[in-house]
């Protein structure tokens, strides 16, 4: 049964355990089987047994207090982004003088009781600027939840609570200009945070913008300019220098440079021409093109890129689940410790003398203190860092492959892949370019259109290349595949088999050249033979020789005889082959390399090696430059040959690496500072500051995936 896949925006996360919350409400949709939430992307993703409608996702989002859109709309985002920052602006002209006031009191040692002004300033900061902030608190604790914005605002009201309080209680020390600035600081923290995180997202935003919203299409009535969604396949588009090209297609008429890095990643524009295959998304450079549509819309490799990608960095992989489960408890174990410290220094704060050098808490007293402990302990403990830790690399490592033609459609792929350590390769189109063509025949006209016939309906690359040698070939009908052997059919009362040999010695030297031999029979009998070569791909030979020294070890397996996988094995420097293999064999070879212990990538054309992508730790399959429905495969090399495979395996080791990296200092951060806010080490504006350097840092170190890319 086809599943059901959807990606949407969920509006209104500010912390993992929001992005939590809402992944647990899509789970309970009737048919959901999987559910993800991306908190850097502010993505979901869900994966069903049935069509789901946007109505049930809308409800399941918005019964715990978060909202859901199809599309983010710009305008939305300008909106947003001018209110975030005319909140700061006036949080900042607010916070400041009161700020300067604190700390001249803190240094003097003058502990002055807060009055009226002072307490409606920090009102104002607190309850209107940090109205987002309150709001996300309230929808958690009315859906029985918690989030980073429950301990913002918990700890900025407790402060100014006590400039309230203090009004009316000498005794007790005012803290609602702290208050403030943990507001302040907190919105200062998510704009910088914001900003970074929109460019890191940057890349797919770019590709987002280079999908065409018309064509000029040719018609009987003349050109008439529609809108992308109406073309159809078939139909005829014209594409003038510096356009964008709408759709993927073919050639008819015309001759251009295209311009194709933001799809391919390589800088040097293309020559296309009549017969050629475009992309939508790239450049028309220099002529006018005539273009048959064969990929529009949903089904055009650009959109399918994007959505490749957008599934990618949507989904988790099996370090998450750490952050998770940590973050799962972490907010309700805060509050717990918090009240516990609180308490403890409320009873026993006379027994420790230190207290007093301490220059924050000088002339407090045991109730004030107490307090002091309380909100610097649930300030400092926001899980903000945990939760980007791992998607923000994430999104960092796919987009990254994605510029390098590599679409990640499994994310576990990511870890795997820097574990392998043999990889498993196809031959005709993987090792090889995958367009054979027919050098040498010596059968007559009839019996050629015949075979023709036989072999156009196969997707096969050397049945292509057979169909390609005559025009027109007889029709045939009760083709009847044999898997690893070949095809026959019935044509004129007698049984044609085209495929393996009977006898490969009699073809010895045609193969021992890399080439293969196709032979012929009818009824059984011999009645000819074809030669067909591959050449090798540019890029294998260099691809074998980086993957040797990185200790990884390269094993053809493929189903032609083996003095042609000799020759290629020989050519490109790889030891071990399995030769004569069928294609259900090639997932027995892909255990028996899983049972010595090895982590096992399959690189094949996704076609005859379904199960053997599937079995692989790593499935990764070569496309044909627009196909990317290869459902076996976890990552789909949608441009260029095998040296791709190197690729795969150090963006993984670079993505892992920022991801340990990550929530190593995430969770260093909360092991120092926590126990310190305890005992009243941290001042509440230091610890605010600690979150949002900490929160920062992540994003920061995750950008630089891309500046840290040290291969080509």
């Amino acid at each position: 049964m086809k599943e059901f896949k959807k990606d949407f925006i969920v509006i209104g996360m500010t912390c993992v355990n929001c992005a939590r919350t809402v992944e647990k409400s899509l789970k309970k949709i009737d048919g959901v089987r999987f559910a993800a939430v991306n908190l850097a992307t502010s993505t979901g993703f869900i994966v069903a047994q049935r069509e789901i409608s946007f109505d049930e996702i809308k409800k399941a989002v918005q019964s715990v207090g978060y909202d859901v859109s199809l599309e983010r709309s710009e305008d939305l985002e300008k909106k947003r982004y001018i209110q975030a920052r005319n909140d700061l602006s006036l949080s900042l002209l607010i916070s400041a003088p009161l700020m300067i006031s604190m700390f001249y009191q803190m240094f003097k040692m003058h502990r002055a009781h807060s009055s009226l002004i002072e307490v409606l300033l920090a009102g104002i900061v607190v309850f209107y600027c940090g109205r987002k902030t309150i709001r996300g608190a309230v929808i958690a604790l009315l859906h029985w939840h918690t989030n980073m914005d429950t301990l913002i605002f918990l700890g900025a009201f407790v402060s100014w609570l006590t400039g309230l309080f203090s009004l009316f209680n000498t005794t007790l020390m005012s803290f609602s200009t702290i208050g403030a600035m943990i507001i302040t600081f907190h919105l200062t923290g998510r704009f910088i945070e914001s900003h970074l995180r929109d460019r890191a997202a940057k890349e797919i935003k770019e590709l987002l913008k280079i999908q065409a919203k018309e064509a000029t299409v040719l018609t009987q009535d003349g050109e008439i300019s529609m809108p992308i969604e109406a073309i159809k396949e078939g139909f005829i588009v014209l594409v003038r220098p510096s356009d964008r090209i709408p759709v993927d297609g073919t050639v008819l008429t015309g001759y251009s440079f295209v311009d194709e890095s933001m799809i391919t990643g390589e800088p040097t524009p293309v020559q296309k021409g009549e017969g050629d295959q475009v992309t939508s998304g790239s450049l028309n450079l220099t002529g006018l093109l005539k273009i048959k549509a064969t990929g529009v819309g949903k089904d055009s490799f650009l959109s399918k890129m994007i959505e490749l990608i957008k599934q990618a960095q949507g989904s988790k992989i099996p370090i998450q689940a750490l952050a998770d489960t940590i973050t799962k408890w972490f907010v309700p174990a805060i509050f717990l410790l918090a009240f516990v410290s609180s308490a403890f220094w409320y009873l026993n704060y006379d027994k420790f003398t230190f207290i007093e050098k301490i220059p924050w808490t000088m002339g407090l007293n045991n109730q004030s203190f107490a307090i002091f402990v309380f909100v610097a302990t649930i300030v400092i403990a926001c899980p903000c860092a945990l939760g980007l830790a791992t998607p923000m690399a994430l999104m960092k490592g796919t987009t990254l492959a994605a510029k390098k033609s590599l679409l990640i459609r499994n994310a576990e792929a990511i870890q795997t892949a820097k574990d392998v350590r043999v990889v498993l390769l196809d031959k005709t189109g993987t090792l090889t370019v995958g367009k054979p063509v027919v050098v040498k025949h010596n059968l007559d006209q009839q019996t050629l259109r015949i075979i023709a016939g036989i072999e156009k309906s196969s997707n096969h690359p050397l049945a292509k290349a057979i169909s390609r040698l005559v025009d027109d070939p007889f029709s045939v009908e009760q083709i009847e595949e044999i898997a690893g052997s070949g095809v026959k059919a019935i044509y004129g009362g007698s049984e044609y088999f085209v495929g393996k040999p009977k006898n490969l010695t009699d073809y010895d030297d045609l193969l021992k050249d890399a080439k293969t031999v196709v032979e012929v029979r009818k009824d059984s009998d011999v009645v000819g033979f074809m030669v067909i070569e591959d050449p090798l791909r540019e890029d294998s030979l260099q691809a074998i020789e980086r993957l040797k020294k990185m200790r990884i070890e390269s094993v053809i397996v493929t189903g032609d005889n083996e003095k042609t996988a000799s020759a290629v094995a020989k050519a490109v420097g790889i030891k071990k082959i399995h030769s004569n293999v069928k294609p259900e064999e090639k997932l027995s070879i892909v255990r028996y390399y899983q049972s010595k212990g090895m982590k096992v990538a399959m690189v094949g054309d996704g076609i005859n090696d379904a199960a053997a992508l599937k079995g692989a730790n790593v499935g990764i399959a070569i496309g044909s430059g627009t196909d990317l429905a290869i459902e076996s495969a976890d990552i789909i090399i949608s441009k260029g040959g095998v040296s791709k495979i190197v690729d795969v395996i150090e963006i993984s080791k670079l993505t892992f690496r920022t991801i340990k990296q990550n929530l190593f200092w995430a969770f260093f951060y909360n092991v120092v500072a926590i126990p310190a806010a305890m005992i009243g080490l941290l001042h509440p504006l230091i610890a605010e500051v600690a979150m949002i350097v900490s929160s920062i840092t992540v994003t920061v170190n995750s950008m630089r995936i891309k500046q840290k890319e040290e291969f080509s």
